[in-house]
């Protein structure tokens, strides 16, 4: 029996004929693509049958490029070119394989002008595995050149006329599901399935594909199906129908949909996260555009936003909020130039409450020396930065590592140098401050083992302090976009640098929680500006959606 695979399509290795005498036949390739006799002694030395020989040149032409999914080139070793040409292909674009074997046994001839040829076909199919068949070519010569009849029975044989192979579902695949057991609408989150293989290709579908899909049984099978109406008419390689299992998320529709429809109008990449400040479930993770989930596993500086950490831990070393903090437009550290956003200064007689709630780097850095190398990463550990986050999918956890420098610390205290975050990171910064102790957050909650636990506590006094604190740059600071909304907002505007642009570009961040529900929040628009004046008027339109 000799071999054709796709794997050398375009240059079949010699064919060894297994014939009762032990006859070998050496086919060589010629440069036109067809075959020729090199070798027709037996071991006896007999002639093998010429007819068979001749016949087998077209039909090993004709299976190497049905090997090498060459539909149109197999196609025109047939005698109707057309009808064969357009049948492989749709096999070929239905099934998809990624390799094709064909293994052809001993011909034999039927009358004068005619020998037929059996013939193994051997798929490697993406959701199917191997399929495998065997079947039967017909090879004449009825006009001095020999042809492969083609047939659709010959392609397979459970093939009709006006039929062809197929893939369909061979389980039903479950759905991801939000928080009221609804198909989840959130495409970042729910990902994608691949069509031809049935599998998870990206999001919880894929991270929950065994699940779904019950436990990869729930994959595909090969059918016979009508040409016209795509339907299958008969199954080939068929298994008993698997049900997949739902995954359930802690997603609020109602709040997943007020922060899509608050991203809609955004010109930039952005993303929404909100999450429940009692149990930490994740009730929006909303991006846009979709596909990469920037909510849950982006990595950004936070900048301003990360003054929550900051002033944290200057509080837990005794700064008080009528503690006088002067707000020059300039910061310089060992020639480094700081400044605050369009050079704005403080009047003489500024506080730290002042310097918060207006979003002043200047004082901020000036404070470093208040800090020691660690402070502002021990301070983090009390919001949960930096820990391995047992979610449920994937996340960015962040990161706020010891500073190594003057400079390094002066940038770390405003959330730019080495500070990084994700929106869902900085939400849960403000969850913190409204109850005082980190609760990790959760999107699937069947899945989560062991939450992450903060190695250390928010001092109580220093919650109240950034509660404080936070609502007065709602009323009377830079989150002044969110102060005729109900429900008693608190907030923190960010916006931080990135690249190497002169003048450096920057994310817009706002995060903030409400005094009168248990929902946290955080803005984030990528190169987006301000955080007060650009991701102020999004976060507006969430609450607000919200409120209606």
């Amino acid at each position: 029996m000799a071999r054709t695979d796709s794997r050398n399509s375009s240059a079949p290795p010699p064919r060894r004929m297994r014939r009762p005498l032990g006859i070998v036949v050496t086919l060589l390739l010629l440069a036109g693509g067809g075959y020729a006799v090199f070798d027709l002694v037996s071991g006896d030395g007999h002639e093998e049958d010429a007819q068979v020989a001749s016949a087998r040149e077209p039909l090993a032409a004709f299976l190497a490029a049905w090997a090498g999914h060459d539909a149109r080139k197999a196609a025109s070793y047939t005698d109707t070119p057309d009808a064969a040409a357009s049948l492989l292909t749709s096999v070929l674009t239905n099934l998809k394989p990624s390799r094709t074997t064909i293994d052809d046994g001993e011909g034999r001839r039927e009358r004068e002008g005619k020998v037929r040829f059996p013939f193994d076909v051997t798929m490697a199919v993406p959701g199917a595995g191997d399929v495998t068949w065997r079947s039967h070519a017909q090879v004449s010569d009825t006009t001095g050149t020999w042809k492969v009849e083609f047939t659709s029975p010959m392609v397979h044989p459970e093939l009709e006329p006006g039929q062809t192979l197929a893939l369909e579902g061979a389980g039903n695949r479950a759905q991801v599901l939000d928080a009221k057991g609804d198909p989840l609408r959130a495409e970042s989150l729910v990902g994608t399935v691949d069509p031809a293989s049935g599998k998870g290709a990206s999001g919880l579908e894929a991270r929950y594909d065994d699940v779904l899909s019950g436990g990869g049984k729930a994959g595909t099978s090969l059918v016979v199906a009508d040409r016209q109406s795509g339907r299958a008419v008969k199954e080939l390689t068929g298994t008993a129908p698997v049900e997949g299992r739902p995954v359930h998320t802690t997603i609020d529709p109602r709040v997943q949909e007020a922060a899509a429809d608050a991203l809609a109008g955004a010109e930039v990449h952005a993303a929404i996260v909100a999450i429940d400040t009692r149990n930490g479930h994740i009730l929006a993770a909303a991006n846009r555009p979709g596909g990469f989930n920037r909510a849950l596993e982006g990595r950004y500086p936070p900048g301003s936003v990360f003054k929550v950490v900051t002033a944290a831990a200057l509080l837990e070393g005794g700064m008080e909020a009528e503690s006088p903090a002067p707000c020059p437009k300039f910061a310089r550290v060992d020639g480094q130039r700081f400044e605050n956003q369009k050079q704005f200064e403080l009047p003489s007689g500024s506080t730290f409450a002042d310097a918060f709630t207006q979003s002043c780097n200047t004082y901020f850095v000036d404070a470093r020396d208040r800090l020691s190398d660690t402070d502002l990463r021990d301070t983090a550990q009390a919001f949960g930065i930096g820990g391995s986050w047992d979610v449920g999918t994937t996340t960015y956890d962040g990161s706020v590592p010891v500073t190594t420098s003057d400079n390094d610390k002066a940038a770390a205290t405003i959330g730019q140098a080495r500070i990084q975050a994700s929106p869902l990171v900085m939400a849960s910064v403000a969850a913190t401050v409204k109850t005082g102790t980190f609760n990790q957050p959760v999107l699937v909650p069947d899945v989560v083992k062991k939450k992450y636990r903060a190695p250390a506590e928010l001092d109580g006094g220093v919650a109240r302090e950034l509660r404080e604190l936070m609502r007065a740059t709602v009323t009377s600071g830079s989150a002044h976009a969110l102060k005729d909304l109900p429900g008693q907002p608190h907030a923190k505007t960010g916006t931080a640098e990135f690249g190497s642009g002169t003048p450096p570009r920057t994310h817009a961040w706002m995060i903030g929680y409400q005094g009168d529900s248990d929902l946290a929040w955080a803005v984030l628009l990528e190169d987006g500006g301000s955080g007060g004046a650009d991701a102020g008027p999004v976060a507006e339109r969430f609450l607000r959606n919200l409120a209606r």
